[in-house]
């Protein structure tokens, strides 16, 4: 029997047995052996053995020493979560470590261990529900775009194939007429009744000959009038299209699609200061600039925050058209940024301002930079050495504790160095915002990623805007014959 245990690799033998090794019931770590039960009763009746010496399950010792120190590993580091010797406990990098015996933290991290198993049953639990709620609600918003999009491209088809199938069968029955004027014509023996019909037969035969099936509808009021319709539809059917892409992009990948989802409406432009010439639309929404030759206004400027009406979750997102005329910045600021705006292009040519906070894209000819707001270290330096950022032809000196940078940008994107379409994108749970390149519907290119260092700071988007004198404006002709230009500058998408 001792040859076949000793011939088995997971069975421990006493080391204190000479002849027919018998298998170990306990290991002492402190004398680094293994024992029977006939050689275990010291460690178990001598009281002195009993406390200082502790006992185990039968161990390989093997690789129960530190490789470090050669020592026997005794405690168990919970900061670092690995068994370490005296030496590493009392002299290396685990002295200020929480260190506990074997016994001690097997017991405690079997309780964590209960402890969170019980949290994570609770969890699985509402997981689950929540998880059927969520794929309920995803197939039936799926479902009812997926429906939308069916009624729309039916709807399209069935509007398009009937209104050309009626006109197809009113040119062959043109087709018909004429061959049957011209079956009636031929039969016919007596000549006067057959030049008396000829002129009629001929008229047939030309309309017939006009007749080209490969065509559409005709031209006239009819076509027009489908066509319209058709277009309509069209613009209906695209944009359930996009909703249905929308809504599988969201499903497939909800963080970082959750937001293409259409915006809302309930976003609009709060103007701050805007120059002569410059004006909104109805909705708010949009931002247009005029002048004329007989005025020597060549350059504007504009601030404009961007408000919301309605509830964010995880994500806040804004999405604005720019000319490719004028510089802009799009970013989230702080209240107190926000006041150093409002007279930035006032009649004075330089101002100091405290900075506040602001992260956001400027956008200066074909140049991209970012602003960004750190938190600096020392909070002591005086407003005269503090770091200060040349903004337009306003100097900002940044208040002591924090400083605002701008760092260039190298994007090359599809559109060109300048997008037209820019997304921003705040993520509340990471405390990031990005910028994106909108290239279509449901298709960007991002340009940034900011790390905001203070999420908690009541931030706000703002746009704003500003021409140049040597920057292009596109003229044109007005009724009176005086040189003009009208332009929609800014738009929220």
């Amino acid at each position: 029997m001792s040859d076949n245990l000793q011939g088995n690799p997971q069975v421990i033998l006493c080391d204190m047995c000479l002849e027919d090794r018998k298998p170990a019931k306990k290991t002492c770590m402190k004398c680094e052996i293994s024992m029977c039960v006939q050689h275990l009763q010291a460690h178990v009746t001598t009281p002195v053995l009993l406390q200082t010496h502790p006992l185990t399950e039968p161990t390989d010792l093997c690789g129960t020493k530190c490789p470090q120190h050669g020592k026997l590993l005794e405690y168990y580091c919970l900061d670092d979560m690995t068994l370490v010797c005296v030496s590493c406990a009392i002299e290396d990098q685990h002295r200020l470590h929480n260190m506990k015996t074997f016994s001690t933290a097997h017991k405690e991290l079997t309780e964590q261990l209960n402890n969170e198993q019980q949290a994570l049953l609770g969890k699985t639990d509402a997981d689950n529900e929540s998880l059927e709620k969520w794929e309920k609600s995803e197939r039936e918003t799926l479902g009812r775009s997926s429906v939308r999009l069916i009624q729309a491209v039916t709807s399209m088809r069935d509007i398009a194939l009937t209104s050309v199938q009626s006109s197809v069968s009113a040119r062959m029955a043109a087709i018909k007429t004429a061959k049957s004027s011209m079956q009636a014509a031929q039969g016919e023996k007596d000549t006067f009744r057959f030049l008396q019909m000829y002129s009629q037969v001929y008229r047939d035969v030309e309309k017939a000959k006009a007749v080209d099936l490969r065509k559409g509808l005709e031209p006239g009021a009819d076509r027009d009038k489908l066509l319209q319709e058709m277009r309509q539809n069209g613009e209906n059917m695209v944009k359930q299209a996009g909703l249905f892409w929308g809504s599988l992009l969201s499903l497939v990948d909800p963080e970082n699609h959750q937001e293409l989802i259409a915006t809302s409406s309930n976003v609009i432009f709060d103007p701050q200061t805007l120059d002569p010439g410059m004006s909104l639309s109805k909705d708010k929404r949009k931002v247009f600039y005029y002048s004329s030759s007989g005025e020597n206004r060549h350059c504007f400027s504009a601030t404009l925050p961007i408000r919301n009406y309605g509830n964010a979750h995880n994500f806040k997102r804004w999405v604005v058209s720019f000319s490719q005329d004028c510089d802009w910045t799009l970013s989230v600021c702080d209240q107190q940024f926000m006041d150093s705006r409002i007279g930035l292009f006032g009649q004075q040519p330089t101002r100091h301002v405290s900075a506040g906070h602001v992260y956001g894209l400027r956008c200066e000819g074909n140049q991209l930079s970012s602003l960004t707001t750190a938190e600096c270290c020392d909070a002591s330096v005086s407003p005269v050495a503090a770091p200060h950022l040349s903004y337009g032809h306003m100097n900002i000196t940044t208040p002591p504790g924090n400083s605002v940078t701008s760092a260039p940008i190298t994007h090359q994107g599809q559109n060109g160095p300048r997008p037209k379409v820019v997304e921003m994108l705040w993520n509340l749970k990471s405390s990031s915002l990005a910028f994106f390149s909108r290239t279509g519907q449901h298709q960007r290119e991002e340009i940034i990623t900011l790390q905001m260092s203070l999420s908690n700071v009541d931030l706000n988007p703002f746009v704003q805007l500003s021409k140049t004198n040597d920057q292009s404006i596109q003229m044109r002709t007005c009724r009176s014959g005086v040189i003009c230009t009208t332009e929609v500058v800014c738009e929220l998408q």
